[in-house]
């Protein structure tokens, strides 16, 4: 018995903030939106596929998104262009505690959850 990999991961905006969700989802970061189950597509939110990874835009009222440390951290080809990106967007990037073999950055969504962007370190 053992855990194979993981399927999705969920993160939630406000109710009927799906499309500044998608605004800032699908057209700043880049991620794909893919089908909802018909059986789920009442109960508001989106799917996203990052690279192979499915995330799950779900709905949930009256939380405090900026007041947690809980996060995805998204794996990038290279950090710095992806933050002038973000800068260009509107968008404050923080410095993350350095980890060995990455750059990374942090930062929060239009609806403050948080986020991470890594990027391995190229040796030479």
């Amino acid at each position: 018995m053992q855990i194979v990999t993981i399927h999705h991961v969920q993160i939630t905006i406000p109710p009927g903030a799906e499309d500044a969700a998608r605004a800032f989802y699908c057209d700043v970061l880049g991620l794909q939106e893919i089908s909802k189950p018909l059986s789920l597509q009442g109960r508001g939110g989106f799917w996203l596929l990052a690279g192979k990874l499915q995330v799950y835009t779900g709905v949930e009222e009256s939380v405090d998104r900026s007041a947690t440390k809980a996060h995805i951290a998204y794996q990038v080809d290279a950090l710095v262009p992806w933050v002038a990106h973000l800068a260009e967007a509107g968008i404050v990037t923080l410095d993350a505690i350095p980890i060995p073999g990455y750059n990374r950055c942090e930062f929060r969504d239009p609806f403050g959850n948080r986020v991470e962007l890594i990027a391995p370190l190229v040796e030479g």
